[in-house]
């Protein structure tokens, strides 16, 4: 007989980021669904479900309240960086865990997440390394004004200047602004290589169309000359932005070779959905130790790096191309290092390589 565990779960289904969110919230649920129908499972999960309503403030009351008001000592949920910091004091005191599915900028451990996405060093390093490769080194730099953007700005910032080159502008934008016409006449003015864009949700929309109606009437700002990058734009934002995001480069551990229309099979849903079947089978394995205890001892029987509680993934650089991601590199199993302190752990290019990975 299954044992029955409350889940809970706190994504927002509204607000600047609501389809990244309703990416993992869908993920989270088909998890569930598929453990709750296998008869070989041995437990079965009750949804204790949450909406923040992309609003910072209800992140930690509302973790709180699924703590209190069942039985749940795991949450899936938040999708910004500030939101996972305003649920991490709550954890502590209730020794709960959260499970993160999406990616972060790192520089963060604790013992109470699983960071089952990718950090820096899984991202937003092998992206530049292939845009140094095949671009320069004279980056733009955008980003919305919180914890994403400012760190992974920094970050790439320190990787520019190692290889000699030189960030030509950076600037950020409150989340949800999507005035951006003074960042479209200084990329103009400053001409750069390629943009780093960290912006979320609705500015990064906006500045994606304008972006493309720059390059239909300057050639130098199209994606063959100086194309977008980004380490957190998938196909679940693909519907949002049509044509404005041919061309665009992202990264990531996956990428669907066939999306559907609605957005589905994002890395964001599948990792959300790979999460609940690992926490089923941790479940199920853990016996009377605590579950702190348990990752230190096994973790790395499903992925999880005991010492810092990320995962292992593969890393894919791939280009919208006639509204599909098609790989362009590829690296396999890349172990995290949210610190950025295991030089080895970083994937680099040699030299351009632009062919389509199969």
């Amino acid at each position: 007989m299954k044992t029955s565990v409350d889940l809970g779960v706190l994504y927002s289904s509204s607000g600047t980021y609501a389809a990244i969110s309703r990416a993992v919230l869908r993920g989270t649920l088909a998890g569930i669904d598929e453990v709750n129908a296998n008869p070989k499972a041995a437990v079965s999960f009750r949804p204790v479900v949450r909406d923040p309503e992309g609003q910072i403030d209800r992140y930690a009351p509302l973790c709180a309240d699924i703590l209190a008001s069942s039985d749940a000592r795991h949450v899936f949920g938040c999708v910004t960086s500030s939101s996972r910091k305003e649920v991490i004091p709550t954890l502590d005191r209730t020794n709960a865990m959260l499970w993160y599915n999406l990616p972060f900028e790192g520089f963060e451990t604790s013992n109470r997440v699983i960071y089952n996405h990718a950090c820096a060093n899984q991202h937003l390093l092998p992206l530049l390394s292939w845009c140094f490769g095949n671009f320069g080194t004279t980056p733009y730099l955008i980003g919305s004004n919180y914890i994403w953007g400012w760190e992974t700005c920094r970050v790439a910032r320190m990787r520019v200047e190692e290889a000699g080159g030189r960030v030509l502008g950076e600037r950020y934008l409150p989340l949800g602004d999507e005035d951006i016409a003074t960042l479209i006449a200084e990329i103009e003015s400053l001409r750069p290589r390629f943009i780093l864009n960290s912006l979320v949700g609705a500015s990064s929309y906006a500045f994606l169309r304008a972006y493309a109606e720059l390059g239909r009437r300057d050639a130098q700002f199209s994606a063959e000359t100086c194309p977008i990058v980004s380490c957190n734009l998938t196909e679940a934002e693909l519907p949002l932005l049509g044509d404005a995001a041919e061309g665009l480069v992202s990264v990531g551990p996956h990428f669907c070779p066939s999306p559907s229309p609605e957005g589905r099979d994002s890395s964001f849903e599948i990792i959300s959905r790979q999460s609940v079947h690992t926490l089923a089978a941790m479940l199920a394995a853990q016996g009377d130790n605590p579950f702190e205890r348990f990752i230190a001892q096994q973790g790395d029987r499903y992925g999880i790096d005991p010492a810092t509680h990320h995962s292992t993934l593969g890393v894919d650089v791939a280009q919208v191309r006639g509204g599909v991601f098609e790989v362009l590199h590829r690296w396999s199993d890349v172990a995290p290092d949210p610190y950025l302190t295991r030089p080895a752990r970083h994937p680099r290019i040699d030299r351009p390589r632009l062919s389509v990975v199969s």
